[in-house]
């Protein structure tokens, strides 16, 4: 199964927690204004990759977790799941997926939910410039919502994923010499 890739970039710390190996497709039909990745839009524009060949990329790199990104990844959902099983039989990696649709539209496509539910973190929603956010962290607006996907399909309910980089250290105690 070929999948249209753009690029895979290793050891990158924007796409999730800690280093990653990011895997970024092409095609996207949101067109949200001002994307970071307009150059996705267009399917054609990617390389028909073999996923073989990716995840064997992917395993390679023992230190870094896997993002999907694009374009949207769920526009090509059947190569993209075909994919993250791989991973998740094979490794103990973590597998984070950026797209456009909600999670409420991925719950009305079984195509959709197919890749779904081999994901551990799914950001979700378009990305909207009236909403744009620089200090939110791993999205761009504050629409988009980062969502624990096993949690949310154990419980039936929407878990956001609870995630706090910033550890509060205790004050300190006055030293005087």
């Amino acid at each position: 199964m070929k999948l249209m890739l753009m690029d895979i970039m290793d050891y990158t710390t924007s796409d999730g927690p800690g280093f990653r190996t990011s895997v970024y497709c092409s095609g996207c039909n949101h067109a949200c204004k001002n994307c970071q990745n307009p150059q996705t839009w267009n399917i054609l524009n990617g390389k028909p990759t073999e996923v073989k060949e990716i995840f064997e990329h992917i395993a390679a790199n023992d230190l870094a977790n896997v993002t999907f990104s694009g374009g949207d990844p769920f526009y090509q959902p059947k190569a993209f799941s075909e994919l993250a099983r791989m991973i998740k039989f094979n490794t103990d990696k973590d597998i984070w997926c950026y797209t456009g649709f909600t999670i409420e539209e991925i719950f009305k496509d079984e195509n959709l939910m197919e890749l779904f539910r081999w994901v551990d973190v799914l950001v979700d929603g378009r990305f909207e410039e009236d909403k744009k956010d620089p200090d939110l962290l791993f999205r761009g607006s504050s629409n988009q919502r980062l969502i624990d996907v096993k949690k949310t399909l154990k419980t039936g309910k929407i878990v956001l994923y609870d995630y706090e980089p910033f550890v509060e250290l205790p004050e300190e105690e006055e030293v005087f010499i």
